[in-house]
This record gives C-alpha cells, structure tokens and sequence, in this order.
C-alpha cells in the first residue's frame, strides 16, 4: 500500500536521496522508502549491533573504543555503500 504524504527533510538528506534515486533509476519516494527499510534492517531485531552502543546521553558509540558516531560518519559510509553497489 503505498500512501502519499509530504516530508520535511533537511537539505542534505534530500541531496543523498534525490542521489540514490538517480543512481538506482527510481523515483525519489521510492529511494527513501529502501533507504529506510535498509537503515532499519542494519539496525537488527535488537535495535543495534554489537559494535555500537548508546551513552547515557542517548547517543550512539562504537563499544569498543566510546567514539560517538556523527551524521558526516553516517553520511559517509552510506556514500560508500552506495557506491559499492
């Protein structure tokens, strides 16, 4: 079932998506509804992974080492998985 909705989304999530779309050949709505479902299957039926944990503050970090992930490291590696595809 497909449903039509309008998203505010920041400029950079937009330019990512409006990427993908181009690169895959699909339409915006489409690229946003795979990314999300890919974002939440890598999460894993426990929410996360192993290698990531979340602080006290929420936030999540890399177990072994206590680094917080930031967007521009989000960003990247889906740049990269992207481009590997």
């Amino acid at each position: 079932m497909r449903t039509r909705t309008n998203l505010h989304i920041d400029n950079d999530a937009l330019a990512f998506a409006s990427s993908y779309a181009n690169a895959k050949g699909v339409s915006l709505g489409i690229a946003v509804s795979e990314l999300i479902r890919r974002a939440e299957r890598a999460a894993g039926p426990e929410g996360g992974s192993q290698r990531l944990v979340r602080n006290a503050h929420g936030y999540l970090e890399i177990a072994e080492t206590g680094d917080r992930i930031t967007p521009e490291m989000v960003r990247e590696a889906a740049e990269d998985a992207l481009v590997g595809e």
